[in-house]
């Protein structure tokens, strides 16, 4: 599958996306072992500084949504001690796609930027996660001025979403 975005791709933030999220899928396998769930997200400054890294602690904390993305994210607030992180001009990475509750709160977070590995589809396929309904997502991204790239290093992260899954370990969604 080939990289996707909602720009004009951009080398240099391809490599560093590519870099960063590889790194980050690299790291999951470890955080599963200690209990958390199968997504990793991290922030960084347009310096490269990392501001906050957390995984999805959904079972763990039984709270539903303690997403990677959105405990990234509250994490970011507080170290930077706000709740509007806009005038920081942070990228949030994460090691497969937003589902449809993170897009909420990435977008109202003042993240100008999003690269991700895995697409929803393909965690679906594997995980039987439901991401939930998003259409046209990255161009009303694009409409808020939100940059996007995804598709990124997903060879690692399906392995990664496999073996959590072979490795017998929660699947969580509510009963339908």
């Amino acid at each position: 599958m080939s990289v996707i975005s909602n720009e004009k791709i951009d080398e240099q933030k391809l490599d560093r996306a590519s870099k960063i999220i590889l790194e980050l899928q690299k790291e999951l396998p470890e955080y599963i072992r200690n209990g958390s769930g199968p997504f990793l997200a991290a922030i960084f400054d347009e310096s490269g500084n990392l501001i906050a890294k957390e995984a999805n602690s959904v079972v763990s904390k039984l709270c539903s949504h303690n997403h990677a993305e959105m405990n990234t994210i509250a994490a970011a607030e507080q170290k930077l001690k706000t709740y509007d992180l806009s005038q920081h001009n942070l990228s949030l990475y994460v090691t497969s796609e937003p589902c449809i509750m993170c897009l909420g709160g990435i977008m109202w977070s003042g993240i100008k930027a999003v690269y991700y590995g895995v697409s929803s589809k393909r965690v679906e396929e594997i995980t039987c996660f439901d991401e939930g309904f998003k259409p046209d997502w990255l161009n009303e991204f694009k409409k808020r001025g939100i940059t996007v790239y995804g598709h990124i290093e997903t060879e690692i992260g399906e392995k990664v979403l496999k073996q959590y899954v072979e490795d017998g370990f929660t699947v969580y969604k509510p009963e339908r």
